[in-house]
């Protein structure tokens, strides 16, 4: 299973477009811009399973650096202040880990 099972390929470069700048990505806006916003709750978790790379149930920081890579390998990497950003947005239990549950609260809120 891939992203492009669940988003266009033309929703995925405009999303990775708007944020090609270093210190540019905003999860919500890029949601928003790739599509997974209108999806149901199912599919986002789907969408989880695939960035989980690790497949530990979490979306852990180092995970996080390379979340961009999931829906393009030539995208650029998150920087620090980036992956920590997304991590406080979407970590609402503060374990330090973005659990399913996060994800789909943080994607469709």
């Amino acid at each position: 299973m891939s992203l492009s099972s669940f988003l266009s390929a033309d929703a995925i470069d405009s999303a990775l477009k708007d944020c090609q700048a270093p210190d540019s990505f905003n999860p919500k806006k890029f949601f928003q811009l790739c599509g997974l916003t209108k999806k149901s709750p199912q599919d986002v978790k789907n969408v989880f399973k695939i960035l989980d790379n690790d497949a530990s149930g979490f979306i852990e920081e180092e995970e996080l650096k390379f979340f961009l890579q999931r829906f393009s390998p030539g995208a650029r990497v998150l920087t620090d202040k980036e992956t920590k950003g997304f991590l406080a947005a979407a970590d609402d239990d503060s374990d330090g880990k973005i659990g399913a549950e996060e994800f789909q609260a943080m994607v469709l809120s």
